[in-house]
């Protein structure tokens, strides 16, 4: 391992060369970052799972590095170029950016203009006219004339030897990385329409006319942006100065100059070799330079959307599990009619049926009496209603029902966020798992089951799926899923499973395990009945030690031979449970729960080569309360009756809602009218607030204030500081009105009051789009 890489490493995340190089030799020996997190937290340092994740990224991208490093040096090489100084600065480079920089002028490239030009010996040309600019151009160009070459007068002899310049000024890393940071911190990104593109680009409105610091582009707009420029609406420039200014150079061409010394001082050369200096920059340069910084800029974006995604992924998969209770799930719709399942507080499927409660059947009876029969039959103790097209009439229909029978007083209907049921439904794994039911009737299944453990239901969907992610597919899609998964393989460790009842797919989430392993477990389970130790996995085919090391641990066994096997205790670290009850003259089922005494221990005691102070503190704290849930109690919204779809809203109204989604620029809320709400960063809080998810996150029950609807364009803005003024006047203010100022700081929050929340709703909401 690379001494530079592990320091770089310890420097980025503050912490010692020797937790990196402990880590890194951890996750090359095959171990998870799940496990490295809970297990192994003396060896790194008590590295938590995010540092540890961050350390994994650093990692992969410094190694790929590394490797491009070494292959430009060798490729330098063969073309016995290579000299000490070079060699000493591609060693230093420190960005993947820098090191292409000071290989490209030795990079295989297709012959160009200038290489043509030194074939046609010109090159003596060129150095003669920038070393010394008190030569004529024009009379030295006559001395290199040569129609075979191609270089039938002076004109063509002077532009070769511009190329030759132009090329080996384009081509010079210091120049490259100045004029690249200028740019970084000057340019202001400058979108138009794209002409006679207005209408079909009406939800680019924001932008037809729009310029920004580069530096300032937050990443939803940038999202925007480019989305814009690839669906032929919207193009976009890099400009120095005001935009619009008609200044005859760029700034850029001052540095060049000044960076290769040339001056124009009236000399014979001097005009031609500004000559070269503007070509280099607007020929040469500047689309290479901006083609970049774009790029840049969208790798930002696409790293904090991500970076968003994977947050309220997390959220949603660390959502309250209402538990083990019998439960039916409602997957509504209108003309086909919505599709019933219920399940046992296993999650097994024990009936199912098709009801028809809304237009344009409406056989309300009918379908009251089939889903009160189901009620009854199974004992059902909760209704779970996907939030779909048709949601608010079937929910109404159940509430109606409920009201009008005393008997189901104690029933409890749920809204639920559907997003990807459908694609479960229709899914391999679903008709695996479902092979007897219709696509229509599994979807009510996954609505019923994500109720009673939405992280066991939802490691079925794909992640990408899910809908919890802002312009997800408009960004790198590899690095999407690499962290989507890290996500989901995160969460599920957190929470640990039940050996006995996981199905295949939340296995295969467990650390060390994949999708053949699980299917394996699940197999060995039919056959042999329930597992009745940890220890019995080592009998299941192809799971060996290693394997038995990163997934025992997150893996509980309820009511087995060991008490130890039903918490987050790893059965490496037993003999240290045995030794504190052996002190105690205890049993070791005695020990779990008994806080008071558990705190009594010390825990340097009991500390030893294997488990040091850390780890036996962590299994104090487990045996206290084993096998935790870390999610939080389950809770529900009520939305309120009588306001079913977006005209029923007025300014004013104080709401119950769920949270859906979390941007960079606020959150949106399910206020039960088919259309989340939008609450602007600025009224989240009546204190500043830098991220949303400081404030809220996926699944969190809200009271919001409507502050404006625009029933046209179905938009809403609502605001989380009660207390706010409802605006007055037309709330449909001109386009204008509503885009963000040219050069707002967007750090800044201006009152939430009034006009602002419409403005930016308008302004914002089609980023969920």
């Amino acid at each position: 391992m690379s001494v530079s890489i592990v320091s770089r490493i310890a420097t980025e995340l503050n912490i010692r060369d020797q937790q990196v190089q402990a880590t890194i030799t951890l996750l090359d020996d095959g171990a998870t970052v799940p496990f490295i997190a809970r297990y192994r937290k003396e060896v790194t340092g008590a590295l938590d799972d995010s540092q540890l994740r961050t350390l994994e990224e650093r990692l992969r991208y410094l190694r790929d590095m590394e490797d491009r490093r070494s292959t430009i040096i060798k490729s330098i090489e063969e073309q016995g170029k290579l000299t000490d100084e070079l060699k000493r600065e591609l060693l230093t480079a420190d960005t993947k950016t820098r090191l292409e920089d000071l290989y490209l002028p030795y990079k295989p490239k297709r012959r160009t203009k200038g290489q043509i030009a030194i074939e046609a010996g010109l090159e003596p040309l060129a150095d003669a006219l920038f070393g010394n600019p008190g030569l004529t151009p024009e009379d030295l160009a006559a001395e290199y004339l040569n129609e075979e070459q191609g270089v039938a007068d002076t004109k063509a002899a002077l532009d070769g030897a511009r190329y030759i310049l132009m090329e080996r000024f384009a081509e010079d890393a210091d120049l490259l990385a100045r004029v690249r940071r200028f740019m970084q911190q000057e340019a202001t990104l400058s979108v138009r329409v794209v002409s006679g593109k207005e209408s079909e680009g009406e939800k680019f409105a924001d932008y037809f006319e729009h310029d920004e610091p580069l530096n300032k582009v937050p990443s939803h707009r940038a999202l925007a942006i480019l989305r814009g420029r690839n669906e032929g609406i919207l193009s976009f420039s890099l400009v120095t100065g005001e935009p619009g200014d008609t200044a005859t150079s760029s700034p850029c061409e001052a540095m060049i100059a000044e960076h290769f010394g040339i001056e124009n001082t009236g000399r014979p050369a001097d005009r031609w070799l500004a000559e070269v200096v503007k070509w280099t920059w607007r020929i040469k340069l500047l689309t290479s330079i901006e083609t970049e910084l774009v790029g840049q800029l969208r790798d930002r974006a696409e790293e904090d959307a991500i970076r968003v995604f994977a947050s309220n992924l997390k959220d949603l998969l660390l959502a309250a599990p209402a538990g083990r209770k019998v439960t039916i799930g409602l997957d509504p719709g209108l003309r086909t009619g919505v599709k019933v399942a219920v399940v046992d507080n296993t999650g097994k499927v024990v009936d199912h049926a098709t009801i028809y409660p809304t237009p344009p059947q409406n056989r309300l009876a009918e379908s009251a009496a089939v889903l009160t029969a189901l009620i009854a039959k199974h004992n059902v103790e909760l209704i779970s209603i996907g939030n779909g097209t048709g949601s608010r009439e079937t929910d109404k229909f159940v509430g109606d029902m409920i009201k009008a029978n005393p008997a189901l007083k104690k029933v409890q209907k749920i809204m639920v966020n559907e997003a990807g049921a459908s694609v479960y439904s229709a899914s391999e794994l679903a008709a695996k798992e479902f092979p007897d039911l219709d696509v229509t009737i599994r979807g009510a299944v996954s609505i019923a089951r994500r109720l009673q453990d939405p992280l066991a239901e939802l490691v079925k969907i794909e992640p990408k799926s899910i809908g919890v992610g802002q312009y997800q597919h408009d960004v790198n899609q590899s690095q999407l899923a690499r962290s989507l998964d890290a996500v989901v393989e995160d969460c599920v460790n957190s929470v640990g499973v039940d050996l006995n009842t996981a199905s295949a797919p939340l296995l295969s989430r467990i650390a060390g395990l994949n999708a053949t392993l699980a299917g394996n477990i699940v197999a060995f389970r039919d056959v042999n009945g329930a597992f009745n130790s940890r220890k019995d996995l080592l009998k299941v085919p192809r799971l060996g030690d290693k394997t038995f090391e990163q997934a025992a641990g997150f893996l509980r066994v309820m009511k087995g031979k060991n008490p130890l096997d039903a918490s987050g205790v790893h059965p490496e670290s037993y003999p240290v449970v045995e030794r504190i009850a052996h002190q105690f003259s205890r049993d070791v089922s005695s020990l779990i729960g008994d806080g008071a005494f558990l705190k009594s221990v010390n825990a340097a005691q009991f500390a030893d080569a294997q488990a040091g102070e850390i780890t036996v503190r962590d299994i104090l704290n487990e045996l206290e309360k084993p096998g935790r849930d870390p999610r939080p109690e389950f809770r529900f919204a009520e939305f309120k009756e009588g306001v079913e779809e977006i005209k029923d809203l007025k300014p004013g109204m104080i709401l119950e809602g769920v949270i859906t989604n979390v941007a960079a620029f606020g959150a949106f809320v399910d206020i039960g009218v088919h259309q989340d709400g939008l609450v602007h960063i600025s009224a989240l809080s009546d204190t500043f607030v830098k991220d949303p998810r400081d404030v809220v996150k996926a699944g969190d029950i809200v009271k919001v204030k409507v502050m404006e609807v625009d029933v046209s364009r179905k938009r809403i803005g609502l605001s989380m500081r009660l207390g706010d003024d409802i605006p007055v006047g037309d709330s449909n203010r001109s386009r204008k009105e509503q885009r963000p100022a040219r050069v707002r700081n967007q750090t800044s929050q201006p009152p939430a009051g009034g006009a602002m929340a419409g403005a930016f709703a308008a302004a914002f909401a089609k980023a969920k789009k």
